[in-house]
């Protein structure tokens, strides 16, 4: 479901103009750096959890983590346009050996402007240990580990923010902005998903089944998800250049589920659920010099049966760099390229 779905998403996507014809904004709230290009070292961090629990009063909960590497690399943004090349660094043998080996694939496409945002992903993770067992495992010992878990997550995320005239959704993200003055704003996030996990045997063993209360045991599941989420996001300015930014979006989320149970029978349903989209950010920001800590996060929660399932979307980098004056080829701009209809034009 999820590969033959990759491909209508990414073209859906690629004809939606990266940016409104026209933006206005307050220049006393806004500073736009469309003179500048900029480069910095970044270190980032992906992951694709998921957790089983008990939709009760107990509050018991059990989740699995892929043992994925860190990424170092670069990011540019130069002709409007921002791009980081990351690379994971290898895991230490000791490592592997208390979390198990995870082959991750993850291709994520964020476009980001003063109103608006965008994602596309996907991601593969085969190989998952269970990082809060019980009874809690001694130090050194391996958590128990499970190398036939395989997730598949493919979605497209957009948000739109309201106040585009005074606050940036981009300043505290790509620095593509700085905001001069606190400011923030009502956003609507929506995000269409497909996922899916898999094992060679029943995900949950006879003891967990009992500890979550579940009566239903199950190889794997798949959903679809098609959520909008009203919110509010806000950047914080301290001292000038100090910022701090946050971003909650939550709202429902109409799913199509269907799940393999161990006797190989199949059951299928649609349901209401949830959606959380989450971002934040923390840092520092001048006409010269930037840093900062982002996250981003999306959930998606399934209740079925007797049994909440979460999955969980995590992106966190930690960057800094530098904005330098454009000079000759520099100084042009992508959307040049563009059809009228794609190109941007800032009115003050």
């Amino acid at each position: 479901m999820v590969r033959t779905a990759f491909a209508v998403i990414a073209l859906l996507f690629c004809v939606v103009p990266s940016a409104p014809a026209q933006q206005r904004y307050d220049s006393t709230y806004i500073k736009s750096y469309k003179d500048k290009f900029f480069a910095w070292p970044v270190a980032k961090h992906r992951e694709l959890t998921f957790s089983l629990e008990d939709p009760g009063t107990s509050g018991r909960a059990i989740e699995f983590k892929p043992n994925n590497a860190y990424g170092l690399g670069m990011g540019v943004y130069m002709f409007d346009l921002g791009l980081e090349f990351v690379f994971g660094m290898p895991q230490t043998q000791d490592r592997e050996n208390l979390y198990g080996t995870t082959r991750a694939t993850d291709l994520q496409l964020n476009i980001l402007s003063r109103r608006w945002g965008g994602d596309i992903v996907y991601q593969r993770y085969k190989g998952y240990y269970l990082s809060n067992p019980e009874p809690p495992v001694q130090p050194g010992s391996p958590y128990p580990q499970r190398p036939d878990i395989v997730t598949e997550n493919l979605g497209i995320n957009g948000i739109y923010a309201f106040n585009a005239h005074r606050f940036s959704l981009r300043s505290s993200f790509t620095f593509a902005d700085r905001q001069l003055k606190s400011a923030g704003g009502f956003v609507i996030a929506g995000s269409f998903n497909l996922y899916e996990m898999d094992g060679d045997s029943a995900i949950l063993n006879p003891f967990y089944k009992s500890f979550l209360g579940q009566t239903q045991s199950f190889n794997s599941l798949d959903f679809r998800t098609y959520a909008i989420a009203p919110g509010y996001a806000h950047n914080f300015i301290i001292k000038e250049n100090f910022f701090a930014s946050v971003l909650l979006a939550i709202g429902p989320a109409i799913q199509d589920f269907r799940f393999l149970d161990t006797n190989g029978e199949f059951h299928t349903d649609t349901r209401v659920n949830s959606y959380f989209d989450f971002r934040a950010a923390i840092g520092y920001s001048n006409d010269k010099f930037f840093t900062g800590i982002t996250l981003s996060s999306q959930s998606r929660n399934v209740v079925f049966e007797d049994v909440r399932f979460r999955s969980i979307s995590t992106t966190g980098r930690i960057l800094f760099g530098w904005r330098f004056t454009e000079w000759g080829f520099l100084k042009r701009s992508v959307w040049e390229l563009l059809p009228p209809w794609g190109k941007k034009k800032e009115i003050h």
